[in-house]
C-alpha cells in the first residue's frame, strides 16, 4: 500500500470514530437534560409531581387506618 492509500484510511477511520463521538456525545446531553427540572416538561418535573401525590396518598392512607 502507498502513502496515500495509508493516509485515506487514517482519514477514513478518524472521521468515522469523530462521528461515533459526537453522536454519543449529543445523546447523552439531550438525554440528561431531561433528568433536569425545566417547569413542568421534563422527567424530573414528572417525578416530583408522583412523589408528591404519593405522599399525599400515604397519609391519607395513614390517617385512615389510625381511626
Amino acid at each position: 500500500m502507498t502513502t496515500n492509500e495509508w493516509a485515506g484510511i487514517a482519514v477514513a477511520v478518524t472521521t468515522i470514530v469523530a462521528s461515533f463521538a459526537g453522536s454519543v456525545r449529543w445523546l447523552v446531553k439531550h438525554y440528561l437534560n431531561e433528568l433536569r427540572p425545566n417547569g413542568g416538561s421534563s422527567i424530573k418535573d414528572s417525578i416530583s409531581r408522583l412523589e408528591t401525590r404519593i405522599d399525599s396518598l400515604f397519609e391519607l392512607v395513614a390517617g385512615k387506618s389510625n381511626e
